[in-house]
């Protein structure tokens, strides 16, 4: 009896709240890759300082922004595609940058805010070559964000090319 009051205390916990999560994937195209933000919550979410850092990622990653620099062939600026998203600070990224700053006025609930831009590896060998970005080589690249000023949330890209972002829970 008790086993069972606990489970139905326990069901009435998680429905009466929405775990939030904030979702980034990232998708290598041509000529453009594309970094999608979702908000895979229930509630809306505000105030978002977002920080990408390819520093660490498997293929040693680099923003390719300019015909001149470090990117190979093909260029693309930072470009929004979708949503209330800004460069944070500077207005712009750097050709060979590898930390991409953002500012994301808000994200309604199950929705999603999107950019392109151009990645490039700097491997000597890499599976599809510098211009193609494979899921695997954005893995252990990291994101960094900051909620509405004071919750900080931190993830990892795994080898499918997500990184997902666990928030505290909001109301339904």
């Amino acid at each position: 009896m008790f086993k069972h009051l606990l489970s139905a205390l326990f069901l009435c916990i998680i429905s009466s709240s929405s775990y939030a999560n904030i979702e980034v994937q990232f998708r290598d195209g041509a000529p453009k890759d594309k970094f999608t933000i979702s908000n895979t919550s229930k509630c809306d979410v505000q105030k978002i300082a977002m920080n990408i850092d390819l520093t660490n990622s498997n293929g040693r990653l680099i923003f390719d922004t300019t015909a001149s620099g470090q990117g190979v062939e093909v260029f693309q600026p930072f470009e929004v595609t979708k949503g209330q998203v800004s460069l944070n600070k500077t207005g712009n990224v750097n050709d060979g940058d590898k930390l991409l700053s953002l500012i994301i006025t808000s994200i309604a609930a199950n929705d999603t805010a999107s950019f392109t831009i151009d990645v490039d590896d700097t491997l000597a060998k890499s599976e599809l070559g510098n211009i193609r970005v494979t899921d695997a080589e954005i893995a252990k690249g990291t994101v960094s964000a900051t909620i509405n000023n004071n919750e900080v949330l931190n993830a990892t890209f795994d080898d499918k090319g997500k990184a997902v972002l666990l928030m505290a829970n909001c109301a339904n």
